[in-house]
């Protein structure tokens, strides 16, 4: 983990792993942390790993089943011990469709977006942005920009549990 200080308050939290299953552990510590109300943003490539840490995020909310890309529905809702919203904006074509994403943003659960840059102005001030970048084989580097306290706590918190590797 490193922290890099882009700018004088936002520090940015960077975590790499070299399998998937290191992957979805790094998202189930999330997951097991989680909040009503959390919104996290995936941003990456195509098979950079946005579906496997959602699918870490969904085992540390006690997800049961299988977790997979929404591509085709926009929103997939998973039930657990906190509800998992799973956004993949990717297709969307009409940026003033009101798909209603303040009751995901502002509810009961948690609420990952991929593709986010789709949505930016309806993405909430408050929330986690997360980049994935692809290394050789399975090694995938995540930085993490917190935004607002709450992530600053739970960044810190990831932190503790998987420091530099």
């Amino acid at each position: 983990m490193e922290r890099d200080a882009h700018m004088a308050e936002q520090t940015t939290y960077t975590f790499i792993t070299r399998s998937v299953g290191e992957t979805q552990r790094l998202a189930e510590t999330i997951g097991k942390m989680a909040e009503p109300g959390d919104v996290l943003t995936l941003s990456g490539d195509l098979g950079a790993g946005k579906t496997s840490f959602t699918q870490g995020l969904a085992r540390g909310l006690g997800v049961p089943g299988v977790v997979n890309s929404p591509t085709f529905t926009i929103i997939k809702e998973y039930a657990g011990h906190l509800p998992l919203y799973h956004m993949d904006v990717y297709r969307m074509e009409d940026m003033g469709e009101d798909l209603g994403f303040d009751e995901y943003f502002y509810g009961d659960g948690m609420t990952v977006v991929e593709w986010p840059q789709m949505i930016a102005e309806q993405l909430p001030p408050e929330r986690c942005d997360i980049v994935i970048t692809r290394g050789d084989g399975e090694e995938r580097t995540f930085v993490f920009t917190p935004y607002g306290s709450r992530y600053q706590i739970v960044c810190e918190a990831i932190a503790n549990e998987h420091p530099s590797n």
